[in-house]
């Protein structure tokens, strides 16, 4: 990637998402964040110069720079996401550590970012715009819908199916086979034995399901 890149998002995952991008040997151009408190300041010597509907900055994308969403809050991700695709016309790119392990016969789309020292095994599909945090690790032929959020240290066993939006806690285990639903919500620490159906939220080990 030639091009610097523009963060949005100036908390911790915008941190992280700098330091994959400048540990790549990349130019991170400024973050964007609409936190007012946030802007003309420096964070790890990258200034925030603005807020994320800044025209001035976003006529850069796609002609002088590329961009990287960097927020958690799925809403707020995917109408920035919206917005570059439909008004700038173009992709967030991947964030990857290279510290990562990625199969050669894995496949991803865009505007993923993944943190160091995961793994991604042989024949995995990761869609766009997922969040998997460090040291997660996921098996082979593993399906990733987009806007997934996977914890730090999560296992996924092999053939594991995880649909859109699901979220998955840190140190989680789920064992080879299961499908995860749209939407899903699985606690920190549960080992998932069994299907989990679209928006439930389960939690423990074995992992049950938590409210009505």
């Amino acid at each position: 990637m030639e091009n610097p890149v523009i963060i949005f998002g100036a908390t911790q995952l915008g941190r992280a998402a700098r330091e994959i991008f400048e540990g790549n040997g990349n130019v991170v151009y400024c973050f964007l964040d609409d936190n007012k408190k946030l802007h003309n300041t420096e964070i790890d010597n990258v200034s925030v110069l603005g807020a994320t509907d800044d025209d001035g900055f976003l006529k850069l994308i796609g002609k002088k720079c590329e961009a990287f969403v960097a927020l958690d809050d799925n809403k707020l991700r995917k109408n920035i996401v919206k917005m570059l695709q439909d008004v700038r016309h173009v992709q967030p790119v991947n964030g990857v550590h290279n510290t990562t392990i990625i199969a050669t016969s894995a496949d991803m789309g865009h505007g993923n970012f993944i943190d160091q020292g995961a793994k991604i095994g042989a024949g995995t599909s990761i869609g766009n715009h997922c969040l998997i945090q460090a040291g997660a690790i996921i098996g082979p032929e593993v399906k990733v819908g987009d806007f997934v959020q996977i914890g730090a240290g999560t296992v996924l066993g092999a053939g594991t199916e995880v649909e859109e939006e699901a979220f998955i806690g840190a140190g989680v285990t789920v064992v080879g086979g299961i499908t995860i639903g749209k939407g899903a919500r699985v606690g920190a620490g549960s080992v998932v034995v069994a299907p989990v159906k679209a928006g439930e939220t389960v939690f423990g080990n074995p992992a049950q399901k938590v409210g009505s």
